[in-house]
């Protein structure tokens, strides 16, 4: 992951409404979420959710598919594991972390 794509992520990750609407994509899994699902479980309006998801689809964090008359979204698994990767990426100064790990990268 280029720096500029990590800085465009980050950027999305830091707004209250989108952080939670891109947590809540994660824990869906592959299955995703439809727009008025997210609308009612957040209590947001229409318009506004509908900015935050274009936002977070920019990003490469979300995408984007159309089942009939429905849009799903679903996290971008592949792409917040890069993240992920180029934050943790050459932690510690190159010596073993202390943190443990309680599992590989996000697989859904």
């Amino acid at each position: 992951m280029e720096s500029k794509e990590v800085v465009q992520a980050l950027a999305a990750l830091a707004h209250p409404l989108r952080l939670e609407v891109f947590r809540a994509l994660v824990v869906a899994g592959q299955s995703g979420l439809t727009p008025g699902v997210m609308q009612a479980a957040l209590d947001v309006p229409p318009a506004t959710l509908s900015f935050h998801l274009k936002e977070l689809t920019t990003s490469g964090l979300v995408t984007q598919e159309r089942a009939s008359r429905n849009l799903i979204y679903r996290a971008a698994y592949d792409n917040m594991n890069a993240l992920l990767g180029y934050l943790t990426d050459n932690c510690c100064q190159g010596a073993a972390c202390e943190v443990e790990t309680t599992g590989d990268a996000c697989k859904c």
